[in-house]
């Protein structure tokens, strides 16, 4: 029995990227097409895209977050300024509209998703270590949405404020749960603790790292433990599932 074959614009409508995008993977090696003949066009076996998929948006988020070398994240994931990734904010609440989520937990979502983004760009403005900016990525059908930057951390932001801070454990913890009454940088905090009432309110889960320090946030859990990881990466990474 024959291979069902997929045409560029359908896979690009599938994975969420453009049919540039498509063509520049290609030309990577990164998802291979095929043409049935000479000057056709560009098609895709069925079985390649769900491999491929199987390769979600967080790992591709984790992978670059944590990769040594710096590089731009794909396009469709790169928020390099904070008006494109308010510009996606808009587009990802009307596209939750379309899957029929509550209103309420729609609003919810998207604001805790701009919370955590505006914050990579509120606490690293003109000081990024490497890469400006922001991924944000997200899939409908899994549920889950992801931002990561590569700026300087929770902890080196805090520390402005909270100099005894020792550790990435310390600076979570008090990102989460500590209020502290100052200005910009430690504002950070004080969004994180917004981000973890609703969290805990309401059907999701948070997952957030920040150096070597990790924590997931559930519904009803108002107790919740950080763990050191055995590695670290400056910035952070947050995956929401809904």
């Amino acid at each position: 029995m024959s291979q069902k074959i997929l045409p560029i614009g359908k896979v690009a409508k599938i994975i969420g990227v453009s049919i540039q995008t498509l063509r520049r993977w290609d030309s990577m090696g990164k998802l291979k097409s095929f043409r049935p003949a000479a000057g056709s066009h560009r098609y895709y076996r069925e079985e390649d895209i769900e491999k491929f998929m199987n390769l979600d948006v967080a790992s591709i988020a984790e992978k670059w977050v944590k990769n040594e070398h710096s590089a731009n994240p794909e396009a469709d994931f790169h928020c390099p300024t904070r008006d494109i990734f308010e510009g996606r904010l808009t587009k990802i609440e009307k596209d939750l509209v379309g899957i029929n989520m509550r209103i309420n937990l729609i609003s919810l979502l998207v604001a805790i998703t701009g919370e955590i983004g505006n914050n990579s760009f509120d606490h690293n403005l003109g000081a990024w270590p490497d890469i400006a900016g922001i991924f944000f990525g997200y899939d409908l059908e899994k549920k889950v949405i992801v931002m990561a930057d590569r700026g300087q951390g929770v902890l080196k932001t805090l520390k402005r404020v909270k100099p005894d801070l020792k550790n990435d454990k310390e600076a979570l913890k008090t990102a989460f749960t500590e209020i502290i009454t100052a200005r910009a940088p430690e504002e950070r905090g004080n969004g994180l603790k917004f981000v973890k009432n609703i969290v805990t309110e309401n059907p999701l889960t948070l997952f957030f790292q920040s150096g070597n320090a990790k924590l997931t946030l559930r519904q009803n859990e108002q107790n919740f433990k950080i763990q050191k990881t055995p590695y670290g990466f400056h910035g952070c990474l947050a995956i929401i599932n809904f």
